[in-house]
């Protein structure tokens, strides 16, 4: 189903994103001449897991020590590669808790669950079950099988909750980058049923089980990026190209659906949201769509900086924990999260 689309402005300022610096210009002439999304693809990869393994080994050193107890890899779908999840929750209690379910960013090319476990850890320490979960990446799957196996996942942690000591009325999604993009998607769908049927979806949650979203530096309005500039907007595009499919990504389904800025209703779910002021994302993703709930009255906690404060907080800032402004917004997102137990 075509929707008619405004395209907005992608990027504050023409910074990469996604750390594509270490390549030449000819090497990007030659990978864009290609038929193949693969070769820029597992070249980006590579890349952002490098950066990934730095960033575990940050959040390592904040890691906590309460007690925790661990259910790891548990498989929720046998449809396709890499479909696990881990659930944490703190060791002792009884009962089922306030369950965050995180979902990996990676521009829906790289990541896995693991990128977030020390972060994961540390919410599950604070009183919650959380839940880690992988889904298959592209380009070995293209859209919509992602989004398809995190609603599956959805429907196995209803299914096992009481093992899991997971509360199937108090699911909150959360996600960072390509993350918050799959899980503001998904929350899109249960929430606005003309949505759902647009993309085909039947949601596993009703919009009751779904109490809460938590949105880290993510993406809303692909619309733009076809004329996005820098390195930035080169990656952005061979991303999209693995993850949609076709060369012509923004002309397919897949490209017009995942930009949901316009499809959220006043029936989307509270909502966390937080870009650092030096993602050249955040003004025209991050604010740009807290700006789209406030106006629909959805109840938004916002997270953001001004241009001229003293840190310069990148891109995922929030698993830098050295950071005390990444602290600062886990406490928040903490007390977001009690909140919902209130």
């Amino acid at each position: 189903m075509s929707r008619s689309r405004t395209s907005r402005p992608w990027i504050k300022r023409p910074a990469s994103v996604i750390g594509l610096t270490a390549l030449s210009l000819g090497l990007i002439t030659a990978l864009i001449a290609t038929l193949s999304p693969w070769p820029a693809t597992l070249l980006i990869r590579s890349l952002f897991e490098s950066e990934a393994n730095k960033t575990v080994e940050e959040m390592q050193r904040h890691a906590t020590d309460v007690p925790l107890t661990e259910t790891l890899d548990e498989v929720y779908s046998d449809s396709e590669e890499n479909t696990s999840l881990d659930v944490f929750s703190p060791a002792g209690s009884d009962g089922p808790l306030t369950t965050v379910v995180w979902i990996h960013g990676g521009a829906w090319i790289s990541g896995d669950k693991e990128n977030v476990t020390p972060y994961a850890r540390n919410l599950a320490a604070e009183g919650f079950t959380v839940v880690a979960v992988n889904y298959t990446i592209a380009p070995e799957v293209t859209y919509p099988t992602a989004l398809n196996q995190l609603n599956e996942a959805m429907a196995y942690l209803v299914e096992n909750a009481d093992r899991l000591r997971v509360d199937p009325n108090k699911i909150v999604f959360a996600g960072d980058s390509a993350g918050a993009q799959l899980s503001a998607q998904l929350a899109t769908a249960i929430t606005s049923p003309s949505y759902a049927s647009t993309i085909g979806l039947t949601p596993s949650l009703s919009p009751e089980q779904l109490d809460g979203v938590i949105l880290n530096c993510g993406i809303y309005d692909v619309s733009g990026i076809p004329n996005a500039p820098g390195l930035g907007g080169w990656g952005f595009r061979i991303a999209l190209w693995a993850y949609v499919g076709d060369k012509d990504w923004s002309d397919q389904p897949g490209g017009e659906e995942m930009s949901i800025i316009d499809d959220v209703t006043a029936d989307f779910p509270r909502t966390w949201i937080s870009g650092g002021n030096a993602d050249p994302l955040t003004a025209s993703q991050s604010v740009a769509f807290a700006d789209q709930l406030d106006t629909l009255g959805v109840e938004t906690t916002r997270v953001f900086y001004a241009d001229d404060h003293p840190a310069q907080l990148p891109h995922e800032y929030q698993f830098h924990l050295d950071f005390e402004d990444a602290r600062s917004a886990f406490d928040s997102t903490v007390t977001f999260l009690n909140s919902i137990d209130d």
